[in-house]
């Protein structure tokens, strides 16, 4: 699958994304979110993040949550600053909206990939070996269903409640928020992940990338982090024109 060096580097990582995520879950249940769907975000985000996440939910999550909730008169008993929802700068509000997104996407991806590893059958319904040579471009076509399934659900639960939709109106804006910037966030991690297994694999390491390796999902990290950087300028335009909600 590639050198050891690799290999070591790629357990590593995903450890580390594993044990961040699970350090934010516990630290959820002394803090819980005030949107309750970012109770979900945090820790999926920080699989592919990790100290990267853990630095935004410290610094714009959990203490976001730890200001608002405190009352006037607490204020002058603590010397500490914490960033509370209306001090938090626009850049990191597109950041933790390009998150909530991401997380889907990762989540969709994750259920994808293993589904069509399991039941090879599936990826060819979606056109491999008709369509598509390669298995990886027919599994793409999973992997954008199922992202853009979590995605919506996620987006969803976070805008009915706070514009007071109905049902239908819900969906209708969650598709209008989000199918833009989780259509960019999966273009950033295809990108991504077509180099990886066709010229850093394939070419340098002459080498297959496997979905049952390490490689293959500390690739995945990377590619979700460049996903991140294609959904970014979607999530501020999107957001300063309020078609999505600021978090």
């Amino acid at each position: 699958m590639g050198p050891q060096w690799l290999s070591i580097l790629s357990i590593v990582s995903l450890s580390l994304g594993f044990v961040v995520a699970l350090i934010i879950v516990f630290d959820e249940f002394r803090h819980p979110q005030r949107m309750w769907i970012m109770n979900v975000v945090w820790p999926v985000t920080a699989l592919f993040g990790s100290l990267l996440i853990l630095w935004g939910y410290l610094a714009y999550g959990r203490n976001a949550v730890t200001d608002k909730a405190s009352s006037p008169g607490d204020r002058g008993g603590s010397h500490q600053h914490h960033h509370g929802a209306d001090e938090t700068p626009f850049r990191v509000k597109v950041a933790k909206g390009a998150l909530h997104c991401g997380s889907g996407c990762t989540l969709g991806d994750i259920c994808a990939e293993w589904l069509a590893f399991l039941f090879p059958t599936i990826a060819i319904w979606f056109g491999w070996q008709t369509i598509f040579e390669t298995k990886m471009f027919a599994v793409w076509i999973l992997d954008y269903i199922f992202a853009f399934a979590f995605g919506i659900a996620f987006q969803y639960f976070t805008i009915k409640p706070m514009r007071n939709l109905s049902v239908g109106q819900g969906l209708v804006q969650a598709v209008k928020a989000d199918a833009a910037s989780l259509t960019a966030w999966q273009v950033g991690m295809y990108g991504f992940m077509a180099f990886a297994y066709f010229y850093l694999f394939r070419r340098t390491f002459a080498a297959e990338l496997r979905v049952d390796s390490f490689e293959f999902w500390f690739m995945m990290q990377i590619a979700m982090l460049c996903g991140l950087v294609t959904s970014y300028p979607v999530n501020w335009w999107l957001i300063r024109k309020g078609v999505k909600e600021a978090m």
